[in-house]
């Protein structure tokens, strides 16, 4: 049978069941019609409440309703502990506090499973028990930092641990740039699926392809960050935008372009080095040339030294937006000086 068949059977059993229980106990019209009619509607409001649980993990739904029983259990327990204390008060007071106390433990628990069910774990009561602090630890990739690439080496070099975490929507973005009609977009997009497909590869990296959506959220880089905060997640980007509006929702975040600048060689005025002169700068008389992690060196009086390997004194050092900025001069010259 197939699932629309399946749908629809359990609208009309819904309905029919409510005709007949109405019928039973009021008997004949108008009754049993308005039964039907609460019947049905029953059934499309299960039908409603399946498609939306369809998007939620299962572990999610398990934790809810575990959740939700053991905060029934609490209400009621609580509820029977405070019943004598009403003995001289009205029935209708005591219950009211039964349903006071079911409803605020069913709530109670339902929130701290969802919130809090994660360190409950297997694992994090063993840990709990053995006084260790929870290892486990999720990074959740942004479409950006995918297409960079960068990503890849990383992971590789084993400096970024815990799970990798690609939600859904970003791949559907991946996938959307992909098939753009712009071939630079389309290169970007290729791109991106290929270094999922390389760190997917590596034995020693765990990739986790997540379905947790957030229909009533729109931009995806908003759905990041409520990802983030529901799973305990940092986000890892290189995207300016994202790092501010996560840092402002307290979200942490691993920018790849802050690590490249924290890597790059500390040079200070004064220091030599011995650099290849690729072409000349923008100013009279200037050379330019580049470290091995892309740092561009301004050489003074190096515009004929075009295509040489030559000496130089580093003067001063500018840091950018875009990255570093070393200006310097030819050793001779500033032996000379």
């Amino acid at each position: 049978m197939s699932e629309s068949a399946l749908r629809i059977l359990v609208v009309i059993l819904c309905g029919a069941a409510g005709l007949a229980g109405v019928t039973l106990q009021r008997g004949g019209d108008p009754w049993g019609l308005l039964g039907a009619f609460v019947g049905l509607f029953f059934g499309l409001f299960l039908l409603l409440l399946e498609r939306q649980l369809r998007r939620v993990p299962g572990r999610t739904i398990l934790q809810a309703l575990l959740g939700l029983l053991l905060g029934l259990l609490v209400g009621r327990l609580a509820s029977a502990v405070l019943t004598p204390l009403l003995v001289a008060f009205p029935a209708d007071l005591e219950i009211l506090l039964h349903a006071l106390c079911l409803l605020g433990g069913g709530y109670l628990g339902l929130k701290i499973s969802l919130e809090k069910g994660n360190e409950f774990s297997a694992a994090g009561l063993v840990r709990l028990l053995k006084e260790e602090p929870p290892t486990e630890s999720y990074k959740l990739l942004d479409t950006s930092v995918i297409i960079d690439g960068r990503i890849a080496d990383i992971t590789e070099s084993g400096f970024l641990e815990g799970t990798l975490v690609i939600p859904q929507f970003i791949l559907r973005e991946l996938q959307h740039i992909a098939d753009s009609s712009d071939p630079l977009k389309r290169n970007r997009g290729r791109r991106g699926l290929d270094i999922l497909q390389k760190i997917q590869k590596k034995v020693d990296i765990r990739v986790e392809i997540s379905d947790m959506e957030f229909p009533e959220i729109r931009e995806v880089d908003n759905k990041l960050v409520a990802m983030a905060k529901a799973i305990h997640a940092k986000i890892v980007t290189n995207d300016f935008n994202l790092n501010k509006v996560a840092e402002l929702h307290g979200v942490g975040v691993l920018n790849i372009n802050e690590l490249t600048n924290a890597l790059r060689p500390v040079v200070l005025p004064g220091e030599d080095m011995r650099v290849y002169v690729l072409k000349e700068g923008k100013e009279y008389n200037q050379g330019i040339a580049y470290l091995d992690d892309g740092t561009m060196v301004v050489v003074d009086s190096g515009r004929r030294h075009i295509g040489q390997t030559v000496d130089v004194c580093v003067t001063s050092v500018l840091q950018t937006t875009a990255g570093r900025m070393i200006f310097s001069r030819l050793k001779e010259e500033a032996e000379a000086a």
